[in-house]
């Protein structure tokens, strides 16, 4: 992960090894669900926020597509045209990009492009989507394409679900480019509604040290299961248009006539449709304890029902709630990533030492710990 400022970082990467300045900056977050877990892609509701670190790319033009991170500090030839293994890492997101919008429109037939984040990889903050956002951003300005919100966000979405193979839904992308600061983004996936919901308190994230990889093949088994959970239950006799859409009220008979897992999947799904429309509302009117307790139910869930948990994640939640959280939860996929904690500004410098010890009497280290508050979303930046 790099440290600094990303806008910085990145242009002076671009000036460093192309040996001019970029003509371009754009920026995206990463972000933060506070709940509505594996609902987005079932066409439940999302409560997601931007936080404030961020993904920068810096680009220009070239004959051919090349590319460099502040991570590895290599400059990577890139043939667009070519669906072999020549791209790995983080330059697949690129690729995927550029593929992605040289199908839409007018694009540049080659182009250098430098990144640098803040973002920490394999988090659960959706590393992924504050890269293919900034990336998005900072071509079609370097193609001098003017495009609406809802464009960049689709194509973001196609290149991670599409070309990188990502099943994902589109909550990552939706709140990277739209996000506003001090604001959550309550964003109902089934119907497109979209509304701001003030957050008003930085909140306490608590990094698993677990790394998860989206393409390692949990997601998109969940996925599937899903999937085969509601056809059954089109079987019998639903005719539901996703899974989000079964009442809470029939889901005792859902999970009667499903087997596992797919009636544990439903479960998961059903409870937390309705825990993030309440969260939503609670969160409105600044009841954070509640929204703590509704972030506890959900981690639960995810333990239980969804199987998506790590034994890292259930001590950070348990501990945080012992010494005084109001809730905590794990955030984003899955299968490690990191915690998410709300407490009392007051609590916070005590729970975190006395959590960071729990870890380390169990785990052997300490783990990585800060807070956030809500950020914006993508925008070009200026720079120098």
């Amino acid at each position: 992960m790099a440290t600094g400022s990303p806008v910085r970082q990145a242009t002076s990467l671009f000036q460093e090894r192309f040996g001019s300045a970029p003509l371009v900056v754009a920026s995206a977050p990463g972000r933060i669900n506070l709940i509505g877990e594996h609902t987005d892609y079932n066409g439940g509701p999302v409560l997601p926020f931007a936080i404030e670190r961020r993904t920068a790319a810096a680009a220009g033009h070239a004959d051919r597509w090349e590319v460099i991170s502040a991570v590895d500090g290599w400059v990577h030839r890139l043939d667009v045209e070519d669906t072999g293994t020549e791209a790995a890492g983080w330059t697949v997101y690129a690729r995927a990009v550029i593929r992605t919008l040289a199908r839409s429109g007018p694009l540049p037939r080659g182009g250098r492009i430098a990144v640098a984040s803040a973002v920490p990889v394999g988090a659960g903050l959706s590393s992924s989507a504050a890269l293919t956002v900034s990336l998005t951003r900072a071509l079609l300005a370097l193609a001098g394409r003017r495009e609406p919100t809802d464009r960049i966000i689709d194509y973001a979405f196609i290149a991670e679900h599409d070309e990188v193979g990502v099943r994902c839904g589109r909550m990552d992308q939706t709140v990277a480019v739209l996000a506003e600061p001090g604001k959550a983004l309550y964003f109902e996936t089934g119907s497109g509604l979209l509304r701001l919901v003030p957050l008003e308190t930085r909140v306490l994230v608590f990094e698993t040290g677990v790394s998860h990889l989206l393409t390692g093949g949990e997601l998109n088994q969940r996925r599937r299961e899903c999937e085969v959970a509601l056809d059954l239950l089109r079987e019998a006799g639903r005719p539901l248009a996703d899974l989000a859409s079964l009442p809470l009220q029939e889901l005792p008979w859902a999970v009667r006539v499903l087997p596992a897992p797919w009636s544990l999947r439903v479960r998961h799904v059903v409870r937390e449709t309705a825990r993030t429309r309440l969260a939503a509302e609670r969160l409105a009117v600044g009841d954070l304890p509640a929204l703590g307790t509704l972030l506890l139910e959900g981690h639960r869930s995810l333990r239980t029902d969804y199987g998506s948990s790590c034994a890292e994640a259930d001590l950070l939640v348990e501990s945080s709630v012992r010494h005084g959280a109001w809730g905590a939860r794990l955030t984003g996929a899955g299968w490690g990533g990191a915690v998410i904690a709300l407490a009392a500004p007051e609590r916070e410098p005590r729970l975190i030492a006395e959590v960071q010890e729990d870890f380390r009497r169990i785990f052997g280290r300490l783990p990585v710990v800060w807070t956030t508050s809500a950020a914006a979303g993508a925008r070009l930046e200026r720079h120098t």
